[in-house]
């Protein structure tokens, strides 16, 4: 089972589950645990070969992980604690298994905050994965990440975002890392599927203004999901929670209040 830690409310039977993106680790909420444990349960999990999550033999022997085989990860810790309804907040590539866990299983997700969400990849995310594939195996996966977050974050004000996710891959391996690209250079299909869908559950998405690869899709996705919010985070980039984090917990759990 996946790593995780929880931190339980008196009073609240209100869950929040926080999932994290690729190459970063259920640390990347430190500046959300104390507000939202304040006022509900907090499930946080590190997402199989990251943080604490170490790989299962069973990954040793297989070169290619699923986005359902990863969902269905977070599902067991859910199982696990008896966790019938939750609500979601993701970052990232964690948003994608939020999505994927809701068309699974819709009853159980109350409601989504997806931040820095990935919903389409344009021509220039779609060029860094081919250059990723050609090159995964023969440049140290530390060069690619690092050269990707830049792109991803490049400003001045991003840089803190950039040092925490580059400081947390570090701890993956080299295999590990491949497993986890070729799982996004795959992607296409399922976000095709997740735009073209409204789901009907209330969704936030929160996106910071110079998150460029990323926000022109997502304000096309809030035109036509009925039940779909945007709320854009001004001076901010890919990593909403972390570079503007009392922003997004003020306006996430305004959110959170009004769908209990």
């Amino acid at each position: 089972m996946l790593n995780y830690s929880t931190y339980l409310h008196p009073k609240s039977i209100e869950w929040v589950t926080f999932v994290h993106g690729a190459g970063g680790s259920s640390s990347i909420w430190y500046k959300q645990i104390r507000d939202f444990k304040s006022q509900f349960n907090v499930l946080i999990l590190d997402l199989r070969g990251h943080g604490n999550s170490k790989p299962k033999l069973k990954d040793t022997f297989n070169s290619k992980y699923t986005f359902d085989s990863i969902t269905n990860d977070i599902l067991e810790v859910i199982d696990y604690l008896k966790i019938e309804t939750s609500h979601f907040v993701g970052i990232s590539l964690g948003t994608i298994l939020i999505r994927n866990l809701a068309e699974k299983h819709p009853k159980r997700v109350k409601s989504m905050i997806l931040g820095g969400a990935i919903m389409k990849l344009d021509m220039r995310s779609q060029i860094l994965m081919k250059l990723g594939v050609v090159f995964k195996s023969v440049v140290p996966y530390m060069y690619l990440y690092k050269f990707f977050a830049f792109i991803i974050m490049p400003r001045k004000n991003h840089k803190s975002s950039r040092l925490l996710f580059v400081n947390e891959a570090k701890k993956l391996y080299q295999k590990e890392f491949i497993r986890w690209f070729k799982l996004t250079s795959e992607i296409n299909p399922l976000l095709r599927f997740f735009r073209a869908k409204d789901i009907k559950i209330p969704t936030l998405y929160v996106m910071g203004a110079e998150d460029h690869l990323f926000l022109p899709s997502i304000k096309a996705i809030v035109k036509s999901h009925t039940t779909a919010i945007l709320y854009v985070v001004e001076q901010c980039g890919h990593v909403v929670n972390v570079e503007q984090p009392k922003l997004f917990n003020t306006t996430t759990i305004q959110f959170i209040n009004t769908k209990r």
